[in-house]
């Protein structure tokens, strides 16, 4: 796992190596073991390294082909980069090390763009074609591993994260006020925008080609591989789904425990992690295991069942694990925030300070932890959303009613007003089309109850999953961890997106209305239903205890709702309610300042927006300071 970067001046200057280590600098928490560069002419790449697989010299980077027409930056893993090795020995390809990164050099250089297919594994790459003049960048299926570029004036940067982009003197520094939008409608961001104007996020799935040749060079990008969750045309019976799903699952966890080093597994009280632990524990008895609680002495309502310390600790117990847990109070949050916003580089989905907290943690044992992160997006965890765009009429119905529940932070009624500094510069942004456009490539034709639920997955798995992968990845890599996910095995991804709707939720005519801040909104829903990830929970039955099995969806939440408005109430109004706040330079301060006292004065459980906001004056702070 590693950092990568990349520079090209279009004007035909010689590439600094000045500024090419600068940017690798930026990345020396992504790659401490090692660094290097590629420097020719106008053009230059540059790696930092975490060995994980051949810790050798041999696996340097930028890697050279042997005729040298070809240049590698590569920061993943591939599962399956021992068959490939032997499909390019057979074609007369020779290594010279043990490394993944030298089979994914020689693969593109065989089979080019199309080598992208065969790869089950994390990637973003840049390669360099010395004869054609091109440059490859590619990112893998699902998005576990970022990619960030930048064409502005002459010049076109890449890189493993955005802070290695700013590190350049001639990038122009500017806050993207239409990402700004979309993030505070959706709690995310789903186009390739970045709060840092110019600076793109290149979409899971593609790759991008750059012609230094071209009169004029710009990046196209292609889409290669895509989400496709639909009805199977015949569905074959549960017991062949059950059977399958544990082989595959199986399958998939030992794919990961591949390293040269030791490797770890988050472990929650839940279903995913849990499933993940009970595999990767078969193959590894002395496995490593990390769970972090939170300090629930002012919690009240539904987050009295947030602290997981308890189940963790029971599977610990029966999977033979060295489990180790931290616990978090309120102020944990401002103890990290700066040093967050710095490795996140934007706010994406959730509450993610508990996540840097169990990355530090697992980071003090191993260099690789196996996270359970995709099985809900996959399975269907999270039905009482799902069944909000089931009794629809067609398609544009759909988008209205799902849409309205995706408003995570600022309601649509109060937008324009919370944008007032700002409106003339964002009205034009809808950003109902910004969702709508999430399923340009997905079937439009909705005709049945599984119709609905297959696209809310497929919707899901393009934004909120992506969110959670861009997350993991930063907080992981802040602390020179590598996070797998083993859930986003190719072979267990394609069998879950064939899955029948029905073998992964049972109730499909049951449709509920549940404000996403509700409390209890999981306990409601689970009371009427008893419903989500159905074909999971039978599969892993035999491994994983029942109560655990059979229990209902939680989050990995910190108790922020009642922290916000009781110990750390101080620091929320230091944070938001100053006169010196930069948040509002572009957020109206009366229109703000209502909607945290709603939360302050227990009206409204309105954490994620105060946590948003928080994160994003940190990140002016940060990022916007001269």
């Amino acid at each position: 796992m590693c950092g990568i970067t990349g520079l090209i001046n279009f004007n035909g200057n010689p590439v600094a190596p000045t500024q090419l280590k600068g940017m690798t600098d930026a990345l020396t928490h992504r790659g401490p073991d090692d660094e290097g560069s590629w420097v020719e002419g106008c053009v230059g790449l540059g790696h930092r390294r975490l060995a994980i697989i051949d810790l050798s010299p041999a696996g340097r980077q930028p890697m050279i082909s042997a005729d040298h027409r070809y240049i590698l930056s590569y920061n993943g893993e591939l599962y399956n980069y021992q068959e490939l090795k032997l499909e390019l020995e057979r074609e007369g390809y020779w290594f010279r090390s043990k490394t993944d990164s030298e089979v994914v050099l020689y693969a593109l250089a065989h089979w080019r763009e199309k080598a992208l297919d065969r790869f089950n594994g994390m990637f973003a790459l840049a390669l360099w074609d010395r004869k054609d003049k091109t440059l490859l960048i590619a990112r893998d299926r699902y998005g576990i591993k970022p990619l960030y570029y930048c064409h502005q004036n002459n010049f076109f940067a890449l890189a493993s994260e955005q802070k290695a982009i700013i590190s350049l003197p001639q990038f122009e520094r500017a806050v993207n006020k239409e990402a700004l939008l979309e993030y505070f409608t959706f709690q995310n961001i789903f186009t390739d925008q970045t709060l840092l104007k110019d600076i793109h996020l290149l979409a899971p799935g593609h790759y991008g080609i750059i012609r230094t040749g071209d009169q004029s060079p710009t990046i196209k990008t292609v889409q290669y591989w895509d989400f496709n969750f639909q009805e199977p045309a015949q569905a074959a019976n549960e017991q062949d789904y059950t059977v399958e799903l544990q082989r595959l699952m199986e399958q998939a966890v030992n794919r990961q425990l591949v390293a040269d080093t030791s490797i770890g597994c988050y472990l929650s009280g839940g279903m995913d992690s849990g499933t993940v632990t009970a595999f990767a524990s078969r193959q590894m008895p002395f496995l490593h295991t990390f769970t972090v609680g939170f300090d629930l002495s002012s919690a009240s309502g539904l987050e009295l069942g947030y602290d997981e310390r308890q189940k963790s600790e029971q599977m610990s117990n029966l999977f033979k694990t060295e489990h180790y847990e931290m616990v978090l109070k309120a102020g944990d949050m401002e103890r990290c925030i700066t040093d967050l916003v710095w490795h996140l580089e934007e706010p994406r989905v959730g509450q993610s300070y508990p996540n840097w907290y169990a990355a530090k943690l697992a980071s003090k044992f191993n260099k690789v932890v196996l996270s359970g992160t995709g099985g809900d997006e996959l399975f269907a965890g999270y039905p009482w959303r799902y069944y909000r765009g089931v009794s629809c009429q067609d398609f544009e119905q759909y988008i209205d009613k799902y849409y309205l529940f995706w408003h995570r932070l600022i309601p649509n009624s109060t937008i324009q007003k919370a944008f007032r500094p700002i409106w003339n510069d964002v009205k034009q942004v809808w950003t109902r089309d910004i969702m709508r456009d999430t399923f340009r490539t997905h079937a439009e034709q909705l005709t049945q109850a599984e119709d609905f639920i297959n696209h809310s997955l497929y919707f899901e798995a393009k934004t909120f999953l992506h969110g959670l992968l861009v997350v993991e990845d930063k907080i992981s890599m802040a602390h020179g961890l590598e996070s797998r996910v083993p859930f986003l095995d190719n072979d267990l991804v394609d069998f879950a997106l064939k899955l029948p709707v029905r073998m992964k939720l049972n109730n499909l005519d049951e449709v509920m209305r549940i404000n996403e801040n509700e409390t209890a909104k999981v306990r409601k829903y689970f009371q009427k239903t008893g419903d989500g990830k159905t074909i999971l929970r039978k599969a892993m039955a035999r491994y994983i205890p029942e109560d655990i099995s059979r229990r209902e969806k939680q989050g990995f939440s910190a108790p922020d709702q009642s922290w916000f408005k009781g110990e750390s109430i101080d620091y929320v109004k230091a944070s938001l309610f100053s006169s010196n706040a930069r948040i509002y330079d572009y957020l109206d301060p009366g229109t703000i300042k209502n909607l945290v006292n709603e939360h302050l004065e227990g009206k409204t459980n309105r954490r994620l927006l105060i946590w948003s906001l928080i994160n994003f004056e940190a990140w002016l702070k940060r990022f916007m300071s001269k």
